[in-house]
């Protein structure tokens, strides 16, 4: 009776520590660990979701390099006549998101202003979602998976 009285206790005040750390507000998701479970979940492979290359950062979000990050991935379908994109990225400090963020939502103006050429493609960019959750900014571009990434994204910082 003592040893199952003791595991009960030694069970609560587990359970009690768990929680209170989920009180401090303080989430630091793992962005590798949510790009791959989408990506296995999408059928994304390597090949159709290629990282995106240094050269092709600078173009798509100049200065953002100049941010330093605690977390970076660029994943972009390269040629296609469908807007496969997602930046998701860990800072150093809130206001560091917010600068990434005015460059995230420059590429996403830029698309939906006709850059991205093809009407459907327009309209998946209009779509889009630019986010800054304390310390972290992404940019989803999915067209008919916008509703699932975002979500799940999003949940990475609920509580």
């Amino acid at each position: 009776m003592k040893k199952l009285l003791f595991l009960i206790s030694a069970a609560l005040v587990l359970m009690m520590g768990l929680t209170a750390c989920g009180e401090t507000g303080d989430k630091h998701p793992d962005l590798t660990a949510y790009y791959d479970s989408m990506a296995e979940k999408l059928n994304w492979s390597d090949e159709n979701m290629m990282e995106t290359p240094e050269d092709v950062l600078d173009i798509y979000y100049p200065g953002l390099k100049d941010i330093e990050t605690k977390q970076f991935i660029a994943r972009s379908v390269m040629i296609s006549a469908t807007a496969e994109e997602l930046v998701l990225m860990e800072f150093n400090s809130p206001e560091d998101a917010e600068a990434a963020k005015d460059i995230l939502q420059q590429r996403m103006d830029d698309q939906v202003d006709g850059g991205a050429w093809y009407p459907s493609t327009i309209e998946t960019w209009k779509n889009a979602q630019v986010s800054v959750n304390g310390s972290y900014a992404a940019l989803i571009v999915s067209g008919e998976n916008q509703k699932e990434l975002t979500e799940a994204y999003n949940a990475l910082f609920a509580s």
